[in-house]
């Protein structure tokens, strides 16, 4: 297809023949593809008096013959309908993938939250909004919000459910992350939509899967049930906030580039004018609040570089700061640190809280502790490398203790709220739910399980009542081996209840028994009777 085609002639005004004194015409299409760089090329291209135009004329006929034209409408929107629809698949991979999400964030873990990403499927339906806005298909618009609607609710569902009956509630740094969002959030989602709609229209499959990693659509959902379940209005409105601005972001650069792409709808001039202003102000809308976001944490960051300014102006460079921890609040800021220094200052804590004030015009409970340390920079260096050794131990221990706190937990049937544990002297003591079909001898092989694997650790499992061994077998010089393991049982139990033990049966007997049950600490007394020795509970 030549030029003349594309632009009738009775567009352009008839050249002059003649040309202006020091300036040569030169035919554009002579110019180009002829040029050594872009400057030259404009440079060509002005020389003419329509250059510039027919430039521009050539670059529209290039995007629209061997870009667009190499597209198959067709087939891309019967792609992208199928991914809209709202079948078991759909529906059961959601469901899937929300329940990985809120494991990974409960547990802190990243991989498995990556791995949630990749397995949501909800992209399908928010490229189908942009698409369906793209060609004014009003039914496809219905089905890809239907879809997008009740995979994003049940989601949600799913992850209220689970955290509600999960004995872990805690607020993880996985979840933190995504109850602030900012403008950057937007731009993430803005150069992951048009990412992805560029990957479906030219059918570069093997982006889709960046795209989905990128854009983590379903770890905010999972954290919007998160904070449903807790009702935590802050953790659910900043993830609900998250969510939409990733969905909205999408789907409109969805459409954008769909029009990009030649996918045309029926819309007259002014109703395409109408929904250009209507897109532009739902983006305004969602930049204003992500804007102020970011806003303050800029504020925060500074403020950040402002305590560490005053600190080690106080010390006037000759320490070092080793550990610094600032919570924000609307009316306060907290400021914990830690200061390695030759010289202790009575009043360093009062001075930097005044000087902070001064900055941050806010209210400011500052905690310092100092550490002495030699003057030299070698003495400074080994009290912070002993220091964050001491740490590292510290942390290593909590998180031991709390590995521990969970599996008694777990075999008593309780919360992990239920198990005291005392890391000072590692001891551990956790009271016991009535099991089904439980003896005594069940909750004692328990405790035994847990205390073989933590040898430094004092493990208690405090049973429910229960019956003490029917009978205490003896042989000719004393308890046998079963009546020894009966009598280790009840001197178990008696420890953990803190109950009296009766014993009633021969006297000789009931006697020895009663004897090595006292040298262990046990209350144990004497009744009369006849028969094999028995043991029952006593009279607190």
């Amino acid at each position: 297809m030549s030029q003349s085609d594309n632009y009738p002639a009775d567009n352009y005004p008839e050249k002059s023949t003649t040309a202006e004194p020091g300036r040569e015409e030169r035919d554009p299409s002579a110019v180009w593809g002829k040029v050594d760089s872009p400057k030259e090329a404009v440079k060509a291209a002005t020389q003419s008096r329509y250059g510039l135009m027919r430039v521009l004329a050539t670059f529209r006929g290039w995007w629209r013959d061997d870009v667009i034209g190499q597209v198959d409408h067709e087939d891309v929107i019967a792609k992208r309908r199928d991914d809209c629809l709202m079948s078991e698949h759909y529906l059961f991979m959601t469901a899937m993938s929300a329940g990985i999400a809120v494991i990974g964030l409960l547990q802190s873990s990243t991989a498995v939250v990556i791995g949630a990403m990749l397995l949501s499927p909800l992209m399908g339906p928010i490229m189908g909004l942009g698409f369906a806005l793209g060609i004014t298909d009003y039914q496809w618009l219905k089905q890809s919000t239907m879809s997008l609607f009740w995979g994003s609710f049940g989601a949600v569902l799913l992850c209220s459910i689970i955290v509600f009956v999960s004995p872990i509630t805690t607020i993880t740094p996985e979840i933190a992350a995504r109850t602030q969002p900012n403008l950057f959030d937007l731009l993430v989602a803005l150069f992951s939509g048009l990412a992805g709609a560029y990957a479906m229209i030219r059918g570069r499959a093997n982006a889709i899967v960046g795209v989905a990693i990128a854009t983590a659509l379903m770890p905010p959902l999972a954290v919007v049930g998160f904070g449903f379940a807790t009702f935590n209005w802050t953790v659910f409105s900043g993830a609900l906030l998250l969510f939409v601005t990733n969905l909205v972001t999408i789907a409109l650069t969805a459409w954008g580039l769909s029009k990009i792409y030649g996918f045309r709808g029926s819309l007259s001039q002014r109703q395409s004018q109408f929904q250009n202003t209507m897109i532009v102000v739902v983006f305004l809308a969602l930049a204003v609040p992500l804007g102020l976001s970011l806003r303050t944490i800029a504020w925060e960051a500074n403020a950040q570089r402002i305590v560490r300014e005053e600190i080690t102006e106080e010390f006037e460079g000759s320490g070092r700061l080793a550990e610094l921890d600032i919570s924000f609040t609307e009316e306060l800021i907290g400021v914990t640190a830690t200061m390695f220094s030759p010289d202790f200052r009575e009043d360093a804590e009062g001075d930097i809280t005044k000087a902070l004030e001064g900055r941050l015009g806010r209210s400011v409970n500052m905690t310092l502790a100092q550490v002495e340390t030699g003057s030299s920079a070698r003495d400074t260096d080994e009290a912070a490398l002993a220091a964050a050794r001491a740490r590292e131990e510290q942390a290593a221990a909590s998180a031991r203790a709390n590995a521990l706190a969970g599996r008694l937990a777990l075999i008593a049937g309780v919360p992990d709220s239920e198990v005291t544990v005392d890391t000072g002297r590692k001891r551990a003591t956790v009271r016991a739910l009535e099991l089904e079909g439980a003896s005594l001898a069940s909750y004692r092989a328990l405790e035994m399980r847990i205390a073989a694997t933590e040898p430094d650790w004092v493990i208690e499992v405090l049973p429910p009542m229960g019956d003490l061994p029917r009978t205490v077998s003896f042989g000719e010089e004393g308890p046998d081996q079963e009546g020894q393991k009966a009598l280790a049982l009840i001197e178990w139990a008696a420890k953990r209840t803190g109950l009296p033990v009766v014993l009633s049966g021969r006297e000789v007997e009931a006697t020895q028994a009663a004897e090595a049950l006292k040298e262990s600490g046990v209350n144990a007394r004497i009744e009369p009777g006849f028969g094999p020795l028995r043991a029952v509970w006593g009279e607190p």
